[in-house]
This record gives structure tokens, sequence and C-alpha cells, in this order.
């Protein structure tokens, strides 16, 4: 009861100062290896929240919830696997920390909570921590080695909540940013769905994060040809050239 009271209170700025002074962070930590689903998913949550305190971030960490954090990725529960990855997305705003969790093993599991049988919480919040983990060069390597590309163009298409497609988008950009990226991203068909989320009418959401994919994917000759293609095609419904130029100021 006491880890979801603090997972709801952490969700105001000054409640996650004044949690963390109280000294909370440790013991959710060991709340993490509760025998309870509700207690980790509450200490999941709660340690999400906090650790939207740049402060707390760092404290979050060096408590050792990394390693706890990535297990629950594994969970039975999407509850806890939604919360925990929430956090590790969290965690990966700072720079150590993004080389930190990736050698705890996360990538792969976020990988997987990618996948169409998860719910479209999880997957937003999977993606979400692979777009900050991806803002590292060797992490670039290390996702793209994983497979996550595939299923990251997979969550661009119609079939998903704006949300999640925003998340796939921006880690898509962000792994472009390896040449040998642009090439797999470009194979993997990320083209014409990126293309598809700038059309008119279409949710403001993904649409900035897809024209900066597209964007970095053009540093490829043969990228760029396909997207001034795709630009051309009556299909598209988007001048996609002219969005991008629109949209990438």
């Amino acid at each position: 009861m006491a880890a979801g009271a603090l997972n709801n209170l952490a969700g105001n700025d000054d409640n996650k100062i004044t949690i963390a002074a109280a000294g909370a962070i440790p013991p959710l930590v060991q709340l993490l290896g509760a025998a309870s689903t509700e207690v980790q998913k509450n200490a999941a949550g709660a340690l999400r929240n906090l650790a939207g305190n740049d402060k707390n971030m760092n404290t979050i960490a060096a408590a050792g919830a990394i390693h706890p954090l990535v297990q629950l990725l594994g969970a039975a529960s999407p509850a806890v696997q939604k919360n925990a990855a929430g956090a590790l997305d969290n965690l990966s705003r700072g720079a150590a920390n993004k080389i930190t969790i990736a050698a705890a093993g996360a990538i792969p599991p976020l990988v997987q909570l990618l996948g169409t049988a998860a719910p479209a919480a999880v997957q937003e919040n999977a993606a979400g921590a692979l777009v900050n983990f991806a803002m590292n060069d060797d992490n670039q390597i290390t996702i793209a080695t994983a497979g996550a590309i595939p299923p990251l163009v997979q969550l661009l298409g119609t079939g998903f909540s704006a949300h999640v497609q925003r998340e796939a988008a921006a880690a898509l950009n962000n792994l472009a940013l390896n040449a040998d990226n642009q090439i797999t991203i470009a194979a993997a068909g990320a083209i014409p769905p990126l293309g598809q989320l700038l059309r008119p009418g279409s949710d403001d959401l993904p649409k900035r994060f897809a024209a900066h994919a597209l964007k970095v994917l053009g540093n490829n000759a043969e990228n760029s040809a396909s997207i001034a293609s795709a630009s051309a095609s009556a299909s598209a419904g988007v001048d996609v050239l002219e969005a991008i130029k629109r949209l990438c100021i």
C-alpha cells in the first residue's frame, strides 16, 4: 500500500523532491524484488515517476535500481513491464545511465516488448526507452543487432496509437544516425509508413519525428532517391519532401 501511495504522490514535481529527501528511494528499490506483483508494479511506478527529476535519476541508479528493473522487463504482468520500461526510459536520460542500462542487458528484453502481442502502453514505454538508448553511438549498433528495427517499423502502421507511432519514429530517427542502420531501416520498409505519417489529417504526435527520421535516412543516396520517389507518388497523398522541409525547421 505504501508503494502505491508513493507511486501516486510521485507524479507531482514537488513531491518527487520531498519523497526522495525522506529516504524513500532505497526501500523502493528493495521492493522491486518483492514476491507480490502489485508491490513490484507500484515500486517500479514510483521509481519511474521519481526518475523524472534529474537528481533523483542519479540517486535511483546509485541505489542499485537498474538491474532489478531490467529483470522486471521479463515479468509476467504487463503492468510491471510497463512501469519497469518507463523507469528505465526516465533513467536513461542520463548519459552514463544509457551505458549502464545497456550493459545490464536491457536492450534485448525491450526489443521483445515491441512485439504486437504486448499492450500499447508497454510498446510505447519500451520504444521510448530505446529512443534514449539510441542517442549513444554504441547502443545504436547494439539495438539494431538485437533486431529492433523490423518491429519499430511495424509500429509505424495505422493499427497502432499515435503515441506508439511517435516513439517508434523517434527511435528510428536516432538509430538512423548510424550509416549502416540507414540502410537496414530502409530495407525493413520504413520509408513508406514514415511518409504516410506526414499525410494531411494524420495525427500531429508522430509527424515531426517521422519527418526527422526521413531527413536523416536521406543522408544515404539510395534512400534519398526512394524518398523522392515516394514524394512523387500520387498514392502517397502528401508531398513528402515539402513536409520534411516544413517540419524539420
